[in-house]
């Protein structure tokens, strides 16, 4: 006899191939996202092109600060998320008024965030940036990569509100399946950000050659322009949006909302920050070995962006699509759909992850800067390359949990994982062993698949099955 499930009949094989009306709607809700991600990834990519025309230490000190930025990205990431688990479930029941409340705390938790991390980055951004730079077999200079990275910091300060406050806009579109207005804003803001990289980096048209500086000014102006676009076409298309009715009429949010937000919320935040921390402290450990590796890995996660927009993308597509059916009640088709969107992302990013490999010896060399970076930058992508399906199932099956409301369990998952293991194994190899850099950040890659196992028990049985938002909410 075949397994139980959660609704009490006999389990079914899954289905891992959808039927053509599935595809066509999750390549409406993905083409969107992927687009949108994939040219602000591309623009960033000859964004960090331009900036490695000027030198490895320019190059090495912004993408530093990127690292630290990263963690300023994610906390917002997860502020907004646990309202988005909730506003996706409102949507799907048709309860405006809600999916209203959740925008709100969105909003709120934006404004206070973005002042934290401004405080922070003001007061420690020379300990913080400084951290990061040790001595190692190349010739970089410690002191000019720490100049670059402060000036570079300075002005990406002015965009953190802007970029906070345009997440809660755009997050909350694609909830309620309007992906295509937060694609069309963001390829505007890539597009003003490549065209003033341009000018401003090099000095071109007349203006003033400022170098990274001149970057980061380009960023926060693009920042600037993402924000005005979604905002005003938001709120003068109410029709399609009628949650955006009375959004700044005040800032009420019913207490028992508030609660479930926290509750919701809190472990997905703390997760998020957790990861992102953890991503910046494998980064430290990694750069013990030199400046040349951070330089060599800031390459190839700037390809690896690019590339990792199909199993991201694909990600939001579950939160979206599963969040949806599970606020309306349907939670075997939730199951069913849920497998095919895995079996589709892993799919994809294992054509995605043959193509990497291949062009990894190539793009390197587009980098002014030395063979021996060029040639670690190689190592680094191939073998991104060839985990990216294990990437697509891990980002799928958190999604799946997340979407569910399990976000104690994404938490386990996600970044306790990161920070039990992944961590104190490259904290160990990097500090107290002498074994090639190389090894060590594929070791560190393949843990995942642990990961892996993990998350195929935990969606098999069904515990993200689950409505949060019945009877419009309120418990």
């Amino acid at each position: 006899m075949g397994e139980i499930n959660r609704s009490g009949g006999q389990e079914r094989r899954p289905r891992l191939i959808g039927d053509k009306q599935f595809y066509k709607k999750v390549v409406m809700i993905t083409l969107p996202i992927m687009i949108q991600n994939g040219i602000t990834n591309f623009v960033g990519l000859l964004d960090n092109i331009m900036v490695g025309q000027v030198g490895t230490e320019p190059m090495s000190g912004v993408a530093i600060v990127n690292q630290l930025m990263l963690v300023f990205n994610i906390c917002i990431f997860g502020a907004v998320a646990g309202a988005g688990i909730l506003g996706a479930q409102f949507f799907g029941s048709q309860n405006y008024e809600g999916l209203r409340y959740a925008f709100r705390f969105k909003l709120v938790c934006s404004v206070v965030l973005s002042g934290v991390f401004m405080v922070v980055f003001l007061g420690g951004g020379e300990m913080l940036v400084g951290a990061f730079l040790h001595e190692g077999e190349g010739d970089g200079d410690l002191v000019a990569t720490l100049g670059y990275g402060l000036d570079y910091l300075k002005v990406m300060l002015v965009g953190l509100l802007p970029f906070a406050l345009t997440q809660a806009y755009s997050s909350t579109l694609r909830e309620t399946g309007q992906t295509v207005v937060p694609m069309i804003s963001g390829i505007a803001a890539v597009l003003i950000n490549l065209l003033f990289n341009y000018i401003l980096i090099f000095g071109k048209f007349g203006a003033p050659t400022l170098g990274v500086v001149g970057a980061a000014i380009a960023t926060v102006l693009s920042r600037f322009v993402e924000l005005a676009i979604i905002m005003v076409w938001s709120h003068k298309h109410t029709k399609e949006n009628p949650f955006i009715e009375g959004l700044y009429r005040n800032f009420t949010i019913p207490s028992w909302l508030v609660a479930k937000i926290f509750r919701v919320g809190t472990p997905l935040f703390i997760n998020e920050l957790l990861w992102s921390v953890g991503m910046a402290l494998l980064t430290q450990c990694y750069s013990l070995r030199g400046l040349e590796v951070v330089a060599a890995i800031n390459i190839a996660n700037t390809i690896g962006n690019l590339f990792n927009v199909v199993f991201i993308s694909l990600g939001n597509a579950v939160g979206i699509i599963i969040g949806q059916l599970l606020g309306a009640g349907k939670l075997e088709r939730a199951r069913e759909e849920d497998n095919q969107l895995i079996a589709f992302a892993v799919f994809c990013c294992t054509i995605s992850g043959i193509v990497m490999f291949l062009i990894a010896p190539l793009f390197p060399h587009l980098y002014n800067t030395d063979a021996a970076i060029q040639l670690l930058a190689t190592r680094f992508i191939q073998i991104c390359g060839l985990c990216m399906p294990i990437f697509a199932f891990v980002n799928t099956t958190y999604f799946t949990l997340r979407a569910g409301g399990k976000t104690i369990v994404t938490f386990l998952f996600d970044s306790a994982f990161m920070w039990v293991l992944t961590i104190p194994v490259v904290f160990i190899l990097s500090r107290f062993t002498a074994m090639y850099i190389v090894a060590i950040y594929l070791i560190c890659q393949l843990l995942d698949l642990i990961k892996c196992a993990i998350g195929f028990a935990l969606v098999k049985r069904g515990v993200w099955l689950q409505n949060m938002v019945a009877e419009g909410g309120q418990e």
